[in-house]
Order: C-alpha cells, then sequence, then structure tokens
C-alpha cells in the first residue's frame, strides 16, 4: 500500500493482512491507506477477515493497479517503468507530489495505526498466538508462509 503502483500475478499472488486473525492491528499504515484505497467495506472484509486474497480479487477490489498473467506481468511492468522513465522528471515529480497531496493518509492517521500496532504485539494473548503460528511455519519458507490466511483458524482453536 506504499507504493506508487502495484501489479500482481493472476496466477501466483496472494495478498494477506493477517494481523486481526492473530489478534493485532496491523502496522504500517494499512487502516488509514486501504479505506482509501479500496472503500471502507472492502477494506474491513480484508483487515478483519484475515484472508488471502487472489491477485483477480486484488484487481477487482483496487488493491493492486492490474493483475496480469504471470508469463506476461514482468514484461509489462518492465515497459511501462521504461516509458514513465522517458518522461521529464519534473513533470513526473511534480504530478506524484499533487497526487500524494490529494490522497495520502496524514501523518497523524499513520501514527495513531503504528501505537495501536505496538499495543496489540505486546498483549500476552497475541504472544500466544506468535507462539503458535511460528510452530505451523510462519516466517519459514513454505506453504504456511504462503498462504498465511488460510493458517490462521489453526492459529485461534
Amino acid at each position: 500500500m506504499a507504493c506508487d503502483m502495484t501489479f500482481a500475478s493472476r496466477e501466483k499472488a496472494l495478498l494477506s493482512q493477517w494481523e486481526v486473525g492473530i489478534g493485532m492491528v496491523a502496522g504500517g499504515g494499512p487502516m488509514a491507506r486501504l479505506p482509501r484505497q479500496i472503500g471502507r467495506g472492502r477494506a474491513l472484509e480484508v483487515l478483519l477477515g484475515s484472508d488471502d486474497i487472489s491477485g483477480e480479487l486484488a484487481e477487482a477490489y483496487g488493491y493492486v493497479n492490474r493483475a496480469l498473467p504471470d508469463a506476461e506481468l514482468d514484461a509489462f511492468v518492465d515497459a511501462l517503468a521504461s516509458r514513465i522513465s522517458s518522461f521529464d522528471k519534473w513533470a513526473i515529480s511534480n504530478t506524484k507530489r499533487l497526487v500524494n497531496a490529494a490522497s495520502l493518509a496524514p501523518e497523524v492517521e499513520m501514527a495513531a495505526g503504528w501505537e495501536a500496532c505496538i499495543t496489540s504485539v505486546l498483549r500476552p494473548s497475541t504472544q500466544a498466538r506468535f507462539k503458535t503460528f511460528r510452530e505451523l511455519g510462519w516466517h519459514e519458507p513454505g506453504d504456511a508462509e504462503n498462504r498465511l490466511g488460510s493458517y490462521l483458524p489453526r492459529v485461534n482453536r
């Protein structure tokens, strides 16, 4: 959500805001940024549902700019980046500055989310869920790390 533009593979992308599923508030700005990006109802679905989101659904929700076939993704992004980089830097910079001023969350909203995140991480119940999640393979290469949302029901047993 902090990127200027995002693109995803239709076949391989899985996005996740899994934090509520283990008893914490997400840090880094999702509460301030996501509702502006995809709307309040969808943001609540993503954040409170804590489920894996496919590239196709992410595109439909506006979570990513586009979801493309995996075989086309790199070429599309490279071509777009090359095109943009050929344009006048002053025009690019000022366009981004004005779009940011009109659309990004104020710093105070970001700080409030970060404070809630830190508070939630320190809760004993969240620490217990972290331990269970790690035992299931979180933060290790493999299925649990690749499909966080699908593992949350096991954490909350």
